[in-house]
Parts: structure tokens; C-alpha cells; sequence
């Protein structure tokens, strides 16, 4: 059964479901920070972890993650246990989190369960290996999408990203230096990591906003 953690206003017109990365937990300190963001901007935000991160809390030792692929089943699980309307329902993740949102955003849109998707540091490729491209499915993506990245991630950099070909339905906010869990360096950059999150924030709830004017 899939266990989450919610926070935010119980009537807010926004619900996210979030899921991590894939080295830390639902409750990491840049997890916490994300949701904090969200929730003052009047965000429900739900969390929940894949069962490789979750049996680390019960038997120890750094489970790897299996591949996103065969975590897909577990996030369609964990939609369902939910059970948001899906007019008000947006999915997606931190990185490796994101990604899988991303694979199974098409078939819960389709059906009317979900309202879009935010991928948080999405992980357009592995570390070193900038021929191996995780964006094939990206192409012709159905599903409103934003994507949040620091300039200077090295799963996808700016200057990298704004070469491949992404969908209509993919917007991306680029957020000057940051990392790949958005972090700028304040003394190149001017801004702080708290500064990032709150432009986070609040180009997600605008963001929301418009998808919930589109829905009947």
C-alpha cells in the first residue's frame, strides 16, 4: 500500500504528486525545501516513495534503483491510491522521480486523471554520457508539461537542452546557475537557492493555474 506524506491545505484547488530522486528519500532536506515552496503558494503537495527507497528505512544498506521503466507500475499505483480528481491532479518528480512521471503521463491524461506534469532537474541524460539521450518519449509528449532546470545541470545544461527536440507541450523554466537540484551559486550568480525555489513556486501555480482554466 502506498504510504504518502501531504501537506498543504487539505481544500487546496492544487494537488501535485511528487516522487524523489533517485538517491534520496521523500523527506530529503531538498525534497522538504521543494514542498515548502509549493505549500506557501497554497499547493497540496503529496509525496511518496518507490518501494527500493522505502525498504532502505527497514533493512538499511543503499538499495540501487531498479530502472525507471519497471517503476512505472509503482507510480500508476501510487495515482490511483491517491484518488485526486484529475482536473486538479499534476504529477511528476524530482529527476529520476520526474522522469518516470513523464512515461506514464500520456495514459493518465488521456483518461482525464491528471492535469499536466512538473519534472523538477529532469535527467536528460546520465552523467558523462551526453549521447545518451533520455528524451525519445519527450518528442511528442501529449501532456502539458514544465520542466524546472538550472542552466548548468550536467544531466542537461541549457545550451544542451535547447538543442534537442521536445514537444509543444514541454515548457521549460530555466533557473540562471543552478545545479541539478537547482542550486545557484550565489557569488556567480546573484541569487540564492531559496531565491530559485520561490520563482519555482510561483511559475508552478501560475503555470496550474492555466491548466485548470482550460478544463470544463
Amino acid at each position: 500500500m502506498t504510504e504518502f506524506l501531504v501537506d498543504g491545505p487539505p481544500d487546496a484547488a492544487i494537488t501535485i504528486l511528487l516522487a524523489h530522486g533517485a538517491g534520496a528519500p521523500m523527506d530529503s532536506a531538498g525534497m522538504n525545501a521543494v514542498t515548502e515552496a509549493l505549500v506557501r503558494q497554497g499547493i497540496r503537495v503529496a509525496r511518496f516513495e518507490f518501494a527500493y527507497m522505502a525498504s532502505r528505512r527497514t533493512e538499511g544498506g543503499r538499495k540501487p534503483p531498479p530502472k525507471a521503466e519497471k517503476l512505472m507500475p509503482e507510480y500508476l499505483g501510487a495515482v490511483e491510491a491517491l484518488a485526486q480528481p484529475g482536473k486538479n491532479l499534476i504529477i511528476g518528480g524530482k529527476s529520476m522521480g520526474g522522469r518516470v512521471g513523464s512515461m506514464v503521463a500520456d495514459q493518465l491524461y488521456e483518461t482525464q486523471r491528471i492535469a499536466g506534469l512538473l519534472c523538477l532537474g529532469y535527467p536528460f541524460r546520465p552523467p558523462d554520457k551526453p549521447q545518451q539521450l533520455r528524451t525519445a518519449h519527450l518528442e511528442d509528449l501529449r501532456t502539458p508539461t514544465l520542466i524546472c532546470q538550472g542552466t548548468r545541470d550536467p544531466l542537461g545544461t541549457r545550451e544542451e537542452v535547447q538543442t534537442y527536440l521536445l514537444s509543444p507541450a514541454v515548457k521549460l523554466l530555466w533557473l540562471e546557475d543552478g545545479d541539478h537540484d537547482l542550486k545557484p551559486r550565489k557569488a556567480v550568480s546573484g541569487f540564492s537557492a531559496a531565491d530559485h525555489l520561490q520563482t519555482v513556486a510561483k511559475a508552478v501555480l501560475s503555470w496550474a493555474e492555466e491548466l485548470a482554466l482550460d478544463k470544463p
